[in-house]
């Protein structure tokens, strides 16, 4: 997939979800996230964007435990669990910034 940054900036929306079924057994999904209207062309790997994905590949996998993809150019493996109301997410992270609210 290449995308259409120039297009997708004139989308008002703070960010674009694209998932599809993996071609392998390995992951129950994989996806990208695109925010270039927020500064953000690709984000390499979205907590958020899991938080709405689990719940969507749950009820058509029908199953609560999923392991996913992100297909950046970075790339990352996120473990999407439901929880009653809940999605827990787990992973590697990265940290890009630190700060203190007082």
């Amino acid at each position: 997939m290449t995308p259409d940054f120039t297009a997708l900036r004139k989308v008002p929306v703070r960010g674009v979800i694209v998932t599809a079924r993996p071609s392998s057994t390995e992951f129950d999904f994989v996806s990208r996230f695109f925010a270039p209207a927020v500064g953000v062309d690709e984000d390499p790997v979205t907590g958020s964007a899991h938080c709405a994905l689990g719940p969507y590949w749950a009820e058509r996998l029908g199953k609560s435990d999923l392991t996913a993809y992100q297909a950046s150019a970075r790339g990352g493996v996120v473990r999407v669990r439901l929880s009653g109301d809940r999605v827990i997410i787990a992973g590697q992270a990265v940290t890009v910034m630190r700060g203190e609210l007082v």
